[in-house]
């Protein structure tokens, strides 16, 4: 495979990362964690380590002597100079390929603390078992199992949030603060569990008392709502593509709203606040779009995760009138959800579909570009793409892991700003080609 787009199952680490005051603990040989931190945070928006990630990492750095003898002695170790060094409020064990193969019983290590009172828990994480996005759903399950419990009564108003995940989406920490701000806005609480201001551990044992599961997202988090409805009687809602833009926004806070309870009018006073906004800067840029509207490209292409796809192409269709070429699915998503996410591409606008393809190969995708029609599309992607893109004569925009191009604080292309900090992107990276 050319160009990758996603790493293996350790990377789960900046998951951990990215919870409030808790610690990632690798149980992997020397280099696994330092490498995936490069290729999940500082090669893709230069996210940086955060409290807990990059070259602060805690691993027991497997050698020969573990593999042949094991390496629970040297993982004890470890966890006990962790829990000296390390200032955090939760621990996360995960373990990498070469310990998983040789049989450390990583679990019965790690429930040693647990019983002793230390909020720690494991994962096991090795390469084999899939990509990151795989690697952050193990992480979420093994939170849930090993330190949730059922919630004495179901707190209304608050809802917990499972979407972007964390370093993997260049954008995860904007999406999520957007996401928080404008559930509050309808009069909701989100436990959006990452990020900055999340509120670390006390947050996730808040998760059971939630009165809804918001999954955005294509696939990943709906394992986790389903185990919380197994686990807890939890409810949960599925959207599966982000709702970017005033359209697409307006259509889920008021489902959220009817779900929850909330009050119509405060609902629609938000809404409409917000729509007056988005509509203000949207007519501001009517006349670049009226004067230049022969010279700018009208088709094109996003090459990122599904959720992104199916969000960014109702956004650039209903509310720009750009017409999709070829659409490129780069996550992987399991089988059961790939007929929905292709259902959601024949549905983008009456009369208006897009050919969905599922691939995360730089040259499946190249070559699959260069047959896509006369006229060069718009590309929205990652890194890897803007070779293509330039190899094609297209105008490009990066979106998506991996991503070198650009530095990421705390955009967001969540909502009705994200939508319009999208399209000043997007025509400022297509003007730069321009001029």
């Amino acid at each position: 495979m050319e160009h990758p787009r996603s790493l293996c199952a350790l990377g789960a680490q900046q998951s951990v990362a990215a919870i409030e005051r808790a610690i990632p603990i690798l149980h992997a040989g020397p280099g696994c964690g330092y490498k995936l931190h490069l290729g999940l945070g500082y090669f893709n928006g230069f996210q940086g380590g955060g409290y807990s990630g990059g070259s602060a990492i805690v691993c027991t750095n497997m050698g020969e002597k573990e593999v042949v003898f094991g390496g629970e002695d040297r993982l004890r170790s470890v966890i006990d100079g962790a829990l000296k060094v390390m200032d955090g409020d939760f621990f996360v064990v995960l373990s990498g390929c070469t310990t998983e193969l040789i049989g450390d019983d990583i679990g019965s290590v790690v429930r040693s603390y647990r019983n002793d009172g230390i909020p720690i828990v494991y994962a096991a994480t090795p390469g084999f078992k899939g990509s990151n996005l795989a690697g952050h759903e193990l992480v979420v399950s093994a939170i849930i199992d090993q330190i949730l419990e059922p919630a004495k009564q179901v707190v209304p108003g608050l809802v917990n949030v499972w979407s972007s995940v964390p370093y993997h989406d260049p954008f995860w920490a904007g999406n999520l603060l957007e996401i928080r701000r404008l559930l509050k806005g309808i009069g909701l609480e989100a436990n959006v569990l990452f990020g900055p201001d999340s509120g670390g551990i006390d947050a996730w044992k808040r998760v059971p008392s939630a009165q809804l599961n918001i999954v955005l997202a294509s696939w990943t988090g709906v394992g986790t709502a389903r185990k919380l409805g197994e686990k807890f009687g939890a409810t949960w809602f599925h959207q599966r593509t982000l709702p970017i833009g005033s359209r697409e926004t307006s259509i889920f806070l008021k489902k959220i709203a009817e779900l929850t309870g909330r009050d119509d009018r405060q609902t629609a006073e938000f809404i409409a606040r917000e729509e007056k906004i988005f509509h203000y800067y949207h007519e501001r840029s009517a006349d670049f779009f009226l004067e230049l509207r022969w010279d700018l490209p009208d088709r094109f292409s996003v090459i990122a995760d599904s959720y992104y796809v199916g969000g960014i192409a109702r956004l650039l269709v209903n509310e720009y009138g750009l017409i999709p070429a070829k659409q490129y699915i780069t996550d992987n998503p399991p089988e059961e959800f790939r007929p929905r996410i292709m259902a959601d591409l024949q549905e983008i606008a009456p009369g208006i579909s897009a050919e969905a393809v599922f691939s995360s190969d730089g040259l499946a995708i190249r070559d699959g570009l260069v047959s896509d029609g006369p006229t060069p599309p718009i590309i929205l992607g990652s890194s890897w793409d803007r070779e293509i893109a330039r190899e094609i004569g297209a105008c490009y925009c990066g979106i998506a892991a991996p991503l070198t191009d650009r530095i990421v604080s705390n955009t967001s292309y969540f909502g009705y700003q994200g939508g319009l900090r999208l399209i000043e992107d997007l025509y400022s990276s297509i003007l730069s080609g321009i001029q």
